[in-house]
């Protein structure tokens, strides 16, 4: 004999359940995202960091070749790429990028003979502090004034 076979005990999750897990959602959205936004600029901040460490490169090579330094992107060969440029790069008399809006020009950056500093300008978060790190020809990486943290 063939039985039909009904489910009348079907049940879901009631309003008040799925209430519970949007809450716990938002609460745990509530934590993750102010992180991930500071995790963010800090990664941004590496564009900075890794372009002066190229430019300190360039400066050293031209510096092996022509026994002083100089203040041209173009002779010693530093360029940057890409359409999404945050930061603005000087050099003594050179300057590379465009200063972000907000931010004003640095007078941290020279160029001697047997020195140089260069300075990366940007503002990456969008606020009225600008994020400033500055190399030197030892190879100092210093972060003059920090966007992320402000």
């Amino acid at each position: 004999m063939y039985r039909r076979y009904t489910v009348n005990n079907q049940r879901g999750f009631s309003l008040t359940e799925l209430m519970i897990v949007v809450a716990i959602i938002g609460i745990l959205a509530t934590i993750a995202i102010p992180n991930f936004l500071q995790y963010q600029a800090k990664a941004k901040q590496t564009e900075a960091k890794s372009n002066l460490v190229a430019l300190h490169t360039s400066e050293i090579a031209y510096f092996a070749e022509n026994n002083g330094f100089i203040d041209d992107f173009n002779a010693v060969g530093f360029g940057v790429s890409g359409t999404s440029q945050r930061y603005y790069y000087e050099l003594a008399g050179a300057s590379l990028g465009v200063l972000p809006a907000g931010c004003t020009a640095s007078t941290l950056d020279a160029v001697s003979a047997t020195a140089f500093t260069a300075v990366a300008i940007g503002n990456i978060d969008g606020d009225a502090t600008c994020d400033v790190w500055t190399i030197n020809d030892q190879k100092v990486l210093t972060n003059v004034t920090n966007d992320v943290s402000s």
